[in-house]
């Protein structure tokens, strides 16, 4: 597959009051074009900064991050944002929740976007339910929204950062099927950071294991479990080697 973002010996420093702290080293790897791809790492070791550098809403202080061979930009168009919350408006009916990036973009294509957040509603179960409020749905619906109102605006990259981990586990396994399917279907790119390393092993095609902070890339696992959905992948005979190896990267890291 094509190369759709590149990470090349991106360093990243962040200013306090005091000093200048290093919090990405050299950071370097790809993701291909309709892959799902994890960043799992020891907890204040970066991976949410990498998210950010990816959207264009921080600046690398080294190295390139290209998108399809272009720098990322300021608030990128070209990448959809999923963040730990859902971010609807309750004064809002999921019909005015969803097609809001519409009305603040004002796309040329306004009437084929908003056609194409109809046939999404349509398509995953919510169409039923475009003139209620967010309170009126469960929280897996709730996330099923989020995300269309991301892929409305035709992302070429989504960046998921922790978004399940709001919801308790039983409607988490649910929901990370649904993600899943959805972004699949829509045949798109997908970077999700998670501390959950059954969610990233279950989710991935490829895992991406960073060090401790100044965070490098330690190691990148490329996954082929058996299975259609994350909780068929979950019975796979190799989830357990696979959870015990990342489980000592990351243990490791944290005793340095």
């Amino acid at each position: 597959m094509n190369t759709l973002l590149k990470f090349d010996n991106v360093d990243f420093y962040y200013q306090t009051k005091t000093e200048e702290i290093k919090a990405l080293s050299s950071v370097n790897f790809e993701v291909s074009d309709q892959e799902f791809c994890s960043v799992v790492g020891p907890s204040g070791c970066g991976k949410t900064t990498i998210l950010s550098l990816t959207a264009g809403l921080l600046k690398a202080s080294s190295g390139k991050i290209l998108l399809k061979d272009k720098p990322v930009e300021k608030n990128d168009s070209r990448i959809g944002y999923m963040f730990q919350r859902d971010h609807l408006f309750e004064w809002r009916s999921i019909w005015k929740n969803i097609t809001l990036g519409i009305e603040i973009q004002k796309p040329q294509n306004k009437e084929a976007k908003l056609e194409l957040a109809e046939n999404l509603l349509k398509k995953y179960d919510l169409y039923a339910f475009k003139n209620q409020r967010p309170s009126q749905l469960s929280g897996g619906m709730r996330q099923r929204v989020a995300l269309i109102r991301t892929l409305v605006l035709e992302p070429q990259l989504l960046l998921l950062d922790e978004p399940f981990s709001a919801l308790d586990f039983q409607t988490r396994l649910k929901v990370c099927d649904d993600v899943y399917e959805m972004i699949k279907s829509e045949k798109k790119t997908a970077i999700l950071v998670t501390h959950d390393i059954s969610e990233a092993i279950s989710m991935s095609e490829k895992i991406i294991v960073l060090s401790s902070r100044p965070a490098a890339v330690k190691s990148v696992l490329k996954l082929n479990l058996k299975g259609k959905t994350p909780l068929e992948k979950r019975e796979d005979p190799t989830f357990g080697e696979l959870f015990d190896k990342i489980w000592k990267e990351l243990t490791n890291e944290e005793k340095k």
